[in-house]
């Protein structure tokens, strides 16, 4: 009971901020962030108000025929996140939620090597110098679009620097 009251008044506080906001919420708008030297039908990233939806990424060097295991490819997608991000004006610290699909390793007899994306996971998120955790998702799945992919991943962040998180103190 305490739970749901404590939720009902954060809800109730939020509404209020962006009512003060001029409505902010309700006029977010929507921009999109095309991928670089490409024609692929997707964006890189979409923007709704302060929230960026950033594209799954896969580790470029497996289309280079570098494939690398699990840990080594985490490594290199969190590298290239983090680069979109930073052309964004955001970093690793802002992203809240994280969806991470491992293929089956062939090294681990056709199972997601968890453990290997959790060495490179941990070198990202969690540390000294960033210390932020999103909230995540990790699955295997059948197969990536690109073979011998064996991690994918795709965030959604936050900028707090906005005037609702300056509103509400964060």
């Amino acid at each position: 009971m305490e739970g749901t009251l404590l939720r009902k008044r954060i809800f109730v506080g939020v509404l209020a901020a962006a009512t003060a906001c001029g409505g902010a919420m309700a006029q977010s708008t929507v921009t999109r962030v095309p991928l670089a030297n490409s024609d692929f039908p997707i964006s890189e990233g979409v923007w709704v108000g302060d929230t960026l939806y950033l594209s799954g990424a896969i580790d470029s060097s497996v289309a280079k025929g570098q494939p690398g295991d699990t840990e080594t490819q985490t490594m290199h997608v969190l590298d290239t996140i983090k680069r979109e991000l930073g052309e964004q004006h955001l970093t690793l610290g802002d992203v809240v939620m994280m969806h991470a699909y491992l293929a089956g390793d062939p090294a681990q007899r056709g199972k997601m090597d968890f453990a290997g994306f959790m060495k490179g996971y941990t070198q990202y998120f969690g540390t000294k110098d960033q210390p932020h955790k999103p909230a995540r998702s990790a699955m295997q799945v059948a197969a990536l679009a690109l073979p011998g992919a064996l991690v994918e991943i795709e965030v959604i962040a936050v900028n707090g620097h906005s005037p609702m998180h300056a509103l509400l103190g964060k």
